[in-house]
């Protein structure tokens, strides 16, 4: 029965990445096909990943305007632990997470200790979610209270190398990034289907380890969700 049920949330998670995509089709008509021009074979550029930013290492510092147009500098929260969250409103997981499931008032719980909680959006113009009122009818929505931040180029982004929505980065009190990946090990978005039976709110579990003085138990994890929509 558990494999199962596994096989079911595994199917359920596959429908909402294809949707992130499906969700954003272009709706104007494909232009009809010229005939096809013979042209010398050119070699397609390599593809690379995202190097990122690596645990126990400084965190990457950048500026980014908030939706008002608020410079928001990382370098300013020196002192504070951060938690940044990759975010598209536009993306079922995040839309899931955010709803019903790991992400329900966990920013609020932990800002209220004084942690700084930032939203990302990487979203290039004209992407998925990347739309400014979006964003703001997003947080009304949800309630969110922290900033969210636009890095229209990707910069910021490709510099933590973020690659999905919600992907979470939490830094220390001395600008060390301690924790990278998901926001918790149910990959429905909905923590229904947790991997090995027990929900873990990574997140959560970081910020204790901090607060208590102890190694982060779990430092990484393979985040899921949306692909960050970057424009290349």
């Amino acid at each position: 029965m558990r494999t199962l049920h596994f096989l079911a949330a595994a199917a359920a998670a596959a429908a909402l990445t294809l949707a992130c995509d499906a969700s954003f089709a272009d709706p104007k008509p494909a232009p009809k096909a010229e005939p096809a021009k013979a042209e010398p074979a050119k070699a397609e550029p390599a593809k690379t990943e995202l190097a990122g930013a690596t645990v126990g290492k400084p965190a990457p510092d950048f500026k980014l305007k908030d939706l008002a147009g608020k410079e928001v500098a990382l370098a300013s929260f020196k002192g504070k632990v951060v938690v940044l969250e990759w975010f598209n409103p536009g993306c079922p997981f995040v839309k899931r997470s955010h709803s019903v499931g790991s992400l329900v008032d966990t920013a609020k719980r932990h800002t209220k200790n004084g942690v700084v909680w930032l939203a990302v959006n990487s979203g290039a113009p004209g992407k998925q979610g990347h739309d400014p009122a979006m964003n703001t009818e997003a947080a009304k929505t949800w309630s969110l209270e922290h900033p969210i931040l636009r890095d229209e180029s990707g910069v910021v982004g490709k510099a933590y190398g973020a690659t999905n929505t919600p992907h979470m980065f939490v830094i220390d009190k001395k600008g060390v990034l301690v924790y990278a990946g998901a926001i918790d090990n149910s990959p429905d978005a909905e923590g229904k289907s947790p991997q090995g039976g027990k929900l873990v709110n990574y997140v959560d579990a970081a910020l204790e380890d901090l607060a208590a003085g102890k190694p982060i138990r779990t430092p990484t994890s393979q985040a899921y969700g949306c692909s960050v929509k970057y424009g290349s």
